[in-house]
């Protein structure tokens, strides 16, 4: 059998042609459950307002044409006011581990985190994937935290189907 040899920037070329878009996520750091936006970005807290859900605990759609990306994650905000503060401080509204479940890490697992299940704990907030996963964390939340915050560290960088 005979070798094609092509020069590097052919085969650059050729790799890059065929290689699937996919968006420059880091090893499922965000929890990107609904899929992507126009912009080819992962959507985030599905497409619910972080602001309203880390501020009242209060569930707001977002809308499209309040978006603001932000790591590589896209957020629909449900007013120009809401992108607006985001925007000053995202770190302030985004949901703790990427926006998984708070359980789940716990357990050393990414699962999706529901906004419908949240908490704010001083000031942060957690999100949990269902009715079971939030009533167990009820039921220890200190402990849960606590060993989902140590969990984070060995798991953040670690692909889903990894785990």
């Amino acid at each position: 059998m005979t070798k094609i040899l092509l020069p590097n920037s052919i085969l650059v070329a050729v790799l890059l042609a065929v290689a699937p878009a996919a968006p420059a996520l880091a090893d499922d750091e965000y929890n990107v459950s609904k899929g992507y936006t126009l912009d080819g970005v992962g959507l985030g807290v599905h497409g619910v307002d972080p602001v309203v859900l880390s501020t009242a605990n209060a569930v707001a759609e977002g809308d499209a044409a309040h978006t603001v990306v932000h790591d590589g994650v896209a957020y629909y905000f449900a007013s120009p006011i809401t992108a607006e503060r985001f925007e000053a401080d995202p770190d302030r509204y985004l949901p703790q581990y990427g926006g998984f479940c708070a359980y789940a890490i716990a357990l050393g697992r990414k699962l999706d985190g529901d906004p419908r299940f949240a908490d704010i704990v001083d000031g942060k907030l957690y999100l949990f994937v269902n009715a079971a996963a939030f009533e167990k964390y009820l039921a220890d939340k200190e402990n849960t935290l606590r060993t989902a915050d140590k969990k984070w560290g060995t798991i953040k960088h670690v692909p889903v189907e990894d785990l």
